[in-house]
């Protein structure tokens, strides 16, 4: 690591981790609100909080960090070399939820990939017509194009036929996991039980 390279020191009871950072930009006081259930199980994750600027940025779990710290210690550097593997992946992101959508893309970006976001689906399948990217992870219930049609119409077109699909959605019944499979889904990820580790997992099989 660069001796420029910013830490910070984080740290609970007599423990204490240096965690490399980008940047410190500044130290402010903020409302922190808890994430919902589906949400609630994102390791490392304690909240979120809308800053001054109308962005939803994520708080970080002090306590969580330090284990996931301890974990990575004997594999830090197959994390890296794992990173650099996926650098070139670009991912898109489609969900109406902003908290959701952010949360994905920061769990995606810290992996490795190059993340676009969709607001819907059907801004969703205009970005995947005129640009590039290598799967996307998809929301069901959003406006205009939810994810099942979405899915559906990738499928009936001839450039975009072999790309993988992932939903992830709070829609848990088996009908609805049919429904996924049925239209074409590579994987069907349920909200109330995601664990991120499981969503890389996927994106590592797939491509």
């Amino acid at each position: 690591m660069p001796a420029s390279t910013p830490v910070v020191v984080l740290g609970a009871a007599d423990q204490r981790i240096a965690f490399a950072v980008d940047a410190v930009l500044d130290e402010q006081e903020v409302l922190v609100k808890r994430l919902g259930k589906p949400l609630a199980r994102v390791r490392n994750i304690a909240g979120a909080t809308v800053l001054g600027s109308g962005q939803v940025a994520p708080i970080l779990n002090v306590i969580d960090l330090l284990k996931s710290a301890r974990k990575a210690g004997g594999v830090a550097l197959r994390v890296a070399a794992g990173a650099k593997l996926v650098a070139a992946r670009t991912v898109l992101v489609a969900e109406d939820s902003i908290t959701s959508r952010m949360l994905l893309r920061n769990i995606l970006e810290s992996a490795g990939y190059k993340v676009r976001t969709a607001v819907d689906g059907m801004e969703a399948l205009t970005l995947l017509r005129t640009e590039k990217f290598d799967l996307l992870v998809s929301d069901v219930e959003m406006p205009r194009l939810n994810g099942f049609d979405l899915t559906q119409r990738i499928r009936a077109d001839k450039k975009l036929a072999e790309l993988p699909v992932v939903l992830v959605t709070a829609l848990e019944t088996r009908e609805d996991r049919e429904r996924g499979v049925d239209v074409g889904a590579h994987a069907y990820l349920v909200k109330s039980s995601f664990d991120q580790s499981n969503l890389l997992e996927v994106l590592r099989r797939l491509i």
